[in-house]
């Protein structure tokens, strides 16, 4: 099973960060004409995540912003990601989508937003080289198997982040579920998912300006099927990136 580690240091800014630098193999683009709305992908389980651009569209985004609660961001006593269950476990114990299919969750969302896929040699699962519409950096990254660490999977609403802000009271199987749920799972580009960090919308954001409104949604999305909280901050800036 191929799983990278979940970087949880603390944020260290207070401004959202627009500082990241592809990797190698990656070259510019202009867009992926797979990627899907995360207004109409409520569940996480197609591809992407495309610009949020017409004024009726970022109104519904608002819309499902305003929903979200706040309130402080708790301590992160007894965080480790050992909490949440084995690493891309293919077990989640809840109603997570492509959960118990034969292949781990890692394998899972690569398929569902990386192109011109290669599998090993007898599996349908584990893919061994690809081409990913970055959606954070804007850019394509050549994938290979041999340098993993070029595509990161991020957990939009990190784990950390949730642990402070209720998930620590819950029982491990839950924690599992939203470790393994698609709609909190984005693959992109290594660099920029170590520069989040464990960070909210306040202190960190896709340095690709044209889908910070959609990644505010997607972060409103799992917050609202977990109930989860944010920071008042971080959701006045979710507001601010759909032009509220």
């Amino acid at each position: 099973m191929l799983g990278l580690p979940l970087l949880v240091a603390g944020c260290k800014g207070v401004e959202p960060s627009t500082a990241s630098t592809p990797s190698g193999s990656a070259v510019a683009t202009s867009g992926d004409g797979r990627a899907v709305s995360p207004l109409d992908n409520p569940d996480g389980t197609k591809p992407g995540l495309a610009a949020i651009t017409s004024a009726a569209d970022q109104a519904r985004a608002r819309a499902l912003i305003e929903k979200v609660t706040t309130k402080g961001r708790g301590p992160k006593t007894g965080y480790n990601r050992g909490e949440f269950g084995d690493a891309w476990t293919d077990s989640a114990p809840g109603s997570v989508p492509f959960a118990h299919n034969g292949c781990d969750t890692r394998d899972d969302v690569l398929k569902r937003d990386g192109q011109q896929l290669a599998f090993r040699s007898g599996s349908d699962c584990v893919v061994v080289s690809m081409t990913l519409p970055d959606p954070y950096t804007g850019t394509t990254i050549d994938f290979t198997k041999a340098k993993a660490t070029e595509v990161q999977i991020d957990h939009v609403m990190p784990l950390s982040y949730d642990w402070q802000m209720g998930a620590s009271s819950w029982s491990k199987g839950k924690r599992e579920d939203l470790a393994n749920d698609p709609l909190n799972l984005m693959p992109v580009d290594g660099p920029a998912n170590e520069a989040k960090e464990d960070a909210g919308p306040a202190s960190w954001l896709p340095p690709n300006k044209a889908v910070r409104c959609s990644y505010s949604v997607r972060f409103a999305q799992v917050s609202l099927k977990y109930a989860l909280p944010v920071t008042a901050a971080d959701k006045e800036m979710m507001l601010k990136q759909c032009g509220g």
